[in-house]
């Protein structure tokens, strides 16, 4: 699972973008333990299992023309840390995922509070839950960071030192960061800068994707991608085009926003 996190320079806003696993795409020539890899067209998610990463931000920055700053591995052990740490997440399960021999998930139907154990089946299942696809799972992720990014606010840990350095420190012993990041006090003050952001600014969406023409089986990005690369590196706001099938951490519907930003985009 891969999502760009975009945040605006003046704190007042941030958008994560989520790229499907299954999108083919020209990857670039990445070092990996036995030499180089020579890269081109492949499915997105072989550049992390190639050269981790180290590949995977060369790949984003390749296709998007976006310098990325920093990087989070959030591995299993550390998304429960995480859920943990803010005493579970709230899910919505419309019907039972029963439970799977292959994969050990079972999901009861309801809206529930969730542990770690039952999140991560929650943001891990594929079959059973929803059309089955990886595009309806990263919705269902998307959702589920966004309630995690709720709790937070809500309780007011941004705005407290202390509530926020516990809850990093908690959150964080898991974690495979850049070393910028590798200091807590880093990303306790990362934190701190976005104290006054609004849960309504506070969004997710999926690249702009259609089916690739070879394999309906897999996806690549929609010309309309390029346009979104542009705004992040010019630190724009999402536009009401990109805000259908928006989903923010305050839960309401931002395309019912009528002071959304028109979006022109020269």
């Amino acid at each position: 699972t891969t999502i760009l996190l975009h945040l605006s320079a003046d704190r007042e806003s941030a958008y994560g973008v989520s790229l499907p696993r299954d999108s083919m795409v020209l990857r670039p020539e990445c070092e990996t333990r036995n030499g180089t890899d020579p890269g081109g067209l492949t499915q997105f998610n072989a550049a992390y299992a190639i050269g981790g990463p180290a590949c995977t931000i060369k790949t984003v920055e390749s296709l998007t023309n976006i310098r990325i700053d920093h990087f989070v591995v959030i591995k299993f052990a550390g998304f429960r840390n995480m859920v943990d740490a803010i005493g579970g997440v709230e899910i919505c399960v419309p019907e039972e995922v029963p439970y799977d021999d292959t994969y050990r998930i079972h999901l009861p139907e309801g809206t529930y509070n969730a542990d770690s154990s039952t999140a991560l089946d929650y943001v891990r299942v594929r079959h059973g839950l929803g059309d089955g696809s990886d595009i309806g799972r990263m919705k269902r992720q998307q959702t589920f960071i966004a309630s995690m990014i709720n709790e937070v606010v809500s309780a007011g840990t941004l705005a407290n030192p202390i509530k926020l350095y516990n809850f990093l420190d908690a959150a964080t012993k898991s974690l495979i960061t850049d070393s910028g990041f590798s200091h807590l006090q880093s990303l306790v003050g990362l934190g701190s800068s976005l104290k006054n952001i609004g849960l309504d600014n506070i969004r997710f969406i999926t690249v702009p994707w259609e089916a690739y023409p070879a394999d309906t089986n897999r996806v690549q990005w929609a010309p309309e991608a390029n346009r979104l690369w542009r705004l992040i590196r010019r630190d724009r706001p999402l536009p009401a085009n990109f805000a259908t099938d928006t989903i923010t951490a305050s839960g309401e519907d931002p395309s019912d926003d009528p002071s959304s930003d028109p979006g022109s985009d020269p």
